[in-house]
């Protein structure tokens, strides 16, 4: 018998509360299957399809309900309640799954719809992570460059971007230069493809196309001037990451709002630094 997966079995006793399956009629691991899981008409030797998993007892129990993802499969699901022991997920089944901190990556509240894949711990238990998403999402999207797309927020790794996954189940990542702050695990978001990896992976930003952007980069980014009396201590010269992580701005899109702001004379560059003048 498998944890957390369909198990086709056999019905070989039935009692007042449900029947007792097992592998075959002489199978001596039984498994519950409670009166209100039991079809109709269910009689002894039937080859029934269920879902095994553990009661809230930790005993083996049969469901003929389809959770919304079992072991080594990924979904979306709804965060329940947080408690002192992690977050309880609504996974379709009567009990809920147990998504325990340590197998977080960021803060989840009630309510959120994540996306986490399904394992069993080292207690044997069925357990929901937010880890190892990565490897389990599909390449192959059927969108190419320009596309819009729906995407969910499912980790933040800081060295490569921001990773979501498009439909829920494509791979795809916004680049690192991209400001994400403003997002949180579990968000569904808008993009636009900006490219298809070789291996099928999807390149997506969230960002407007750059003549579309340019006045909202540029107004940004006096402000940040204003921020620094009026006197912005790095030009379009200066490295992409502290560009980056000074405007939230990649090299290519700061270079070009500095450009649309000194042509129309809000700003002026010298000596390594931009200032503010007084035409606006």
């Amino acid at each position: 018998m498998e944890l957390g997966k369909v198990n086709r079995l056999t019905l070989v006793k039935r009692v007042d509360f449900g029947a007792y399956l097992a592998e075959n009629m002489e199978g001596k691991e039984r498994v519950l299957l409670p009166s209100k899981q039991l079809p109709q008409g269910g009689e002894q030797g039937d080859r029934l399809d269920v879902f095994l998993y553990k009661d809230s007892s930790d005993r083996l129990i049969a469901t003929m309900a389809r959770p919304l993802a079992m072991v080594d499969q990924f979904a979306v699901m709804k965060v329940k309640e947080v408690t002192g022991i992690g977050a309880f997920l609504d996974w379709g089944l009567e009990k809920d799954l147990l998504l325990p901190y340590r197998q977080m990556l960021g803060r989840v509240e009630a309510g959120d719809e994540i996306l986490v894949r399904v394992y069993v711990d080292k207690s044997r238990r069925l357990a929901a992570s937010m880890k190892g998403l990565y490897q389990m999402l599909r390449c192959g999207a059927p969108y190419q460059a320009g596309d819009e797309v729906r995407a969910r927020v499912y980790e933040f790794g800081h060295d490569f971007g921001t990773f979501v996954a498009v439909d829920d189940i494509y791979s795809a990542m916004i680049p690192r230069h991209e400001n994400t702050r403003h997002l949180r695990i579990g968000d569904q978001i808008s993009c636009r493809v900006t490219g298809v990896k070789e291996d099928g992976k999807l390149d997506v930003s969230i960002r407007g196309k750059s003549y579309e952007v340019i006045d909202e980069d540029a107004e940004a980014i006096l402000q940040l001037i204003e921020a620094y009396a009026g006197v912005l201590p790095f030009t379009e010269k200066a490295s992409s990451e502290v560009i980056r992580r000074e405007t939230g701005l990649s090299k290519n899109a700061f270079k070009r709002a500095v450009g649309h702001l000194y042509k129309e004379g809000r700003v002026s560059i010298e000596n390594g630094k931009i200032r503010q003048t007084e035409k606006m």
